[in-house]
């Protein structure tokens, strides 16, 4: 799978390392991605989603349902 989260969309950025003589090499910034199991009384069943920390906190804060169909609506996830 891919390196993106389910819920805020961040994926990797390319940049660069910057040496001391200034001389730069590409790199690559990865999102603090979790692979986690939430559970959705409302359908009552477990759902996997690839989430970053910041998801999580997204969640913890509104709600998983309310972040499901947030990130669906963004485009991030197709169904859930």
């Amino acid at each position: 799978m891919s390196k993106v989260c389910q819920i805020t969309g961040k994926k990797v950025m390319v940049g660069n390392n910057v040496a001391h003589s200034n001389k730069k090499t590409k790199r690559v910034f990865e999102p603090n991605l979790f692979n986690k199991k939430f559970y959705l009384p409302e359908e009552d069943r477990w759902i996997q989603l690839k989430v970053s920390a910041a998801g999580l906190r997204l969640i913890n804060k509104n709600g998983l349902l309310s972040a499901l169909k947030d990130a669906q609506a963004k485009g991030f996830i197709t169904s859930f």
